[in-house]
């Protein structure tokens, strides 16, 4: 890789740090940063594009509802894991050094003020500026007659019918409330007796979040239709309480949201059926955990909060008091308006170059009965790269041209997440129905797609597919397809290995790595996994394929450590890894130690990274970027210089801990050179972003890059997009 590529931090020579100083213990909490604090900062970065105003403002209400979604879920994953810790006394301290329960109050710490930031934006600056471009999200208190008539009609025939008001008394206990649910905690006085009353209204989940008037309701003479208008549905019903309680008078009224734990609890190694203990947790689930969070409305009264507090068993840290309008997550609904000027220009997903050439340069979506991706694969290997390349034409089209061939005699692939209208499904039935021999792994145990992995599962076992649901006490993370195919009196094994999910939808979402290759050496490997996945076996030894957790850890300490060697002997070392998340303390040492030597080492971590750069004597020759745009960055790509005779790896792996020891995953080699090379000045290209890269500082904070004077900003996605072209 090229110097064009380093960042423009200086670079330490290897005779300048050759010698280890072996009175550094690199397993010193300092040198780590917390797994839990890291998130939110990167979460932080996912925030800063909604205020960014180089993005396109419908872009930037999306990026509002992914803060609000990823913050659901780290609550309902993460912070409920300390909570348990807590309740069970564990003393085992993170990497950096802290307890659970002081890992939950940084945690507050941290998250409170960006959180109060995230609603200031939203209400002061992009509410106004939707309202500049016709889009207006309106209180109620705003509506002309004309509207509110409009509503008050809606509410008595749409909503008034499914609400159910709860009273709450010693004849009413507390009413449970659901995960995510958004409720009206409500004060009513009886005027003959003088008496208050509490009471709770849940906001129905099957309720639009945002009611829309139509064009014409409140449209005065002259005036322009408005784009879209709608007001928030909790403040139609908080403004018509008197139908739910008659009689009464309304006192006040105020929203309120709860978080409850929602991670499985699974005891695999006493499951008689993997698919009946899910479903079991899954039901649990739907009930809700613990609380671990509650959201209330800011001008909410002490003495109602501290009632709502007490009965979900709360204490005053977890509760979460917002200036505004609950669930932002719900913004997505407004994010999807169809406004062409609001949004990122249109992306139309491209074939590769190696297939494009056979189809005369047409786009996705042109005939392609003449692509033949069997021929093509037997010519070269294809390096995929999604969403500037087409899942649909290339991996979509493999599945396809495989389950009709008649030539193909098996397929096995593994399925992790899907789509919910998966044409991937579809066509493994399809084959499945045409008498081949289909073997398919779905993780029941993928978080939040557990439900749907196990609809698909029961729909493929119906149509003859042979489903197994991997590995007890393993996820099985890997991304590969292993099609058998009878040629010219010879079997041939064609592969997928991947980076990401076989989902066309999130396939144009998310930036993924993959490869199509015939390589035997592959296809053995992918036939001994797969036998491995379905069957017994203890295999321990594979020809390319690294896989998880039999070699790929102890393979990946290697290859760092023989860049430190080459760099000890004074010969140039250089690492650039792209992954999601840097989390495992060994990988790390061995970084350090590695840096310490002299190796020139990069690093594009999209989110969590544990990792400390620019430590004198320990990280100096470390930067770290993460890259936080238009797409979300998924692929894992891993280089080592290796004296020249450079190595380029891609795989499902991060390097957390548990995707090294507790999952099923598999990384291969790149051995197309002209591939190896394109994955390369990807790195290159993404090594200089100058729009939406952060660079990590040692203390742990993020600062965005910026174009230097008279430099000209290059975004890496948008760069590969007029590549891909």
């Amino acid at each position: 890789m090229g110097e064009q590529s380093m960042p423009r931090q200086r670079r330490v020579a290897a005779s300048e740090t050759s010698e280890i100083n072996t009175s550094i213990n690199l397993q010193d909490p300092q040198y780590y940063f917390n797994r839990e604090t890291s998130w939110l900062e990167f979460n932080n970065r996912v925030l800063h594009e909604a205020f960014d105003p180089r993005t396109p403002l419908l872009e930037r209400l999306k990026f509002l509802a992914i803060f609000s979604a990823n913050l659901d879920e780290y609550f309902m994953v993460r912070v409920a894991a300390l909570k348990q810790q807590i309740a069970a006394e564990v003393t085992k301290l993170s990497a950096d050094g802290l307890t659970a329960a002081e890992q939950l109050q940084r945690i507050g710490e941290r998250l409170r003020p960006i959180v109060a930031k995230q609603h200031r934006h939203f209400e002061q600056a992009i509410r106004p500026l939707l309202a500049e471009h016709g889009i207006y999200l309106l209180d109620y208190i705003d509506l002309n007659q004309e509207q509110r008539a409009y509503l008050q009609q809606y509410f008595e025939e749409q909503i008034f019918p499914i609400l159910t008001p709860l009273a709450i008394d010693p004849g009413h206990p507390f009413p449970y409330i659901s995960n995510l649910s958004l409720s009206l905690a409500v004060v009513v006085k009886d005027p003959v007796t003088g008496e208050e009353f509490f009471a709770r209204v849940k906001i129905p989940q099957l309720l639009p979040r945002f009611l829309e008037l139509p064009a014409n309701v409140g449209l005065q003479p002259g005036n322009r239709p408005a784009v879209w208008t709608g007001v928030p549905v909790e403040q139609v019903i908080a403004h018509n309480l008197e139908a739910l309680f008659p009689g009464m008078n309304i006192q006040e009224y105020y929203p309120f949201r709860v978080t409850r734990d929602g991670d499985l609890a699974l005891a695999e190694d006493e499951a008689d059926d993997l698919m009946q203990a899910v479903e079991q947790e899954l039901r649990k689930r739907r009930l809700g955990g613990s609380v671990v969070r509650l959201e209330v409305h800011s001008e909410m009264p002490v003495s109602m909060r501290e009632v709502i507090q007490q009965e979900l068993e709360l204490t005053e840290a977890d509760v979460y008091a917002i200036e505004g309008m609950l669930s932002l997550r719900n913004l997505f609904t407004l994010a999807g308006l169809a406004v062409p000027e609001l949004r990122d220009p249109p992306w139309s997903p491209v074939l590769p170059p190696r297939l494009r050439r056979h189809l005369d340069h047409k786009r996705e979506g042109s005939r392609s009965e003449e692509l033949d991706l069997f021929a093509e694969i037997r010519k070269h290997d294809v390096l995929l790269h999604h969403p500037y390349h087409s899942f649909s034409g290339t991996v979509q089209r493999f599945i396809n041209q495989a389950a009709h061939d008649p030539d193909v005699l098996a397929i096995k692939m593994t399925l992790y997440r899907t789509s919910g209208d998966s044409p991937i499904v579809k066509a493994l039935i399809a084959a499945a129905e045409n008498g081949k021999q289909v073997a398919v792994l779905v993780e029941l145990k993928a978080r939040f797609d557990e439900e749907n992995n196990i609809n698909w599962a029961r729909q493929l076992e119906s149509a003859g597919v042979h489903v197994v649901y991997g590995l007890v006490g393993l996820k099985t993370h890997t991304k590969v397809i292993l099609v058998v195919r009878r040629e010219e009196q010879c079997i041939r094994r064609y592969v997928h290995i991947g980076t990401g999910n076989y989902n066309p939808k999130t396939a144009r979402l998310y930036t993924d790595i993959g490869l199509l290759s015939c390589r035997p050496e592959l296809g053995a490997d992918l036939t001994d996994l797969f036998n491995y996945l379905t069957g017994y076996s203890r295999q321990q030894v594979y020809r390319r394929l690294l896989v998880a957790p039999v070699n790929l850890r102890d393979r990946f300490l290697a290859l760092i450590q023989r860049e430190a060697n080459h760099a000890r002997q004074g010969r140039h070392a250089r690492i650039v890894a792209k992954m999601n998340a840097l989390i495992d303390p060994p990988i790390i040492a061995a970084l350090y130690e590695a840096s310490q030597a002299g190796v020139q080492i990069d690093l594009i971590v999209r989110g969590m990274c544990c990792l400390r750069p620019g430590l004198a004597g320990v990280s100096e020759n470390i930067r770290v970027i993460s890259i936080v745009g238009r797409f979300l960055e998924h692929s894992r790509v891993f280089y080592f210089h290796n004296q020249g005779e450079e190595e380029v790896y891609i795989g499902s792996a991060d390097w957390m801990t548990r995707n090294l020891d507790r999952r099923v995953e598999a990384v291969v080699r790149v051995e197309d050179a002209a591939i190896a090379k394109d994955l390369e000045e990807m790195l290159g290209i993404m090594l200089a972003d100058n729009r939406h890269a952060w660079e990590l500082q040692p203390d742990g904070h993020y600062v965005q890059r910026r174009p230097a004077p008279g430099e000209t900003e290059q975004s890496a996605q948008n760069l590969l997009m007029e590549l891909a072209k």
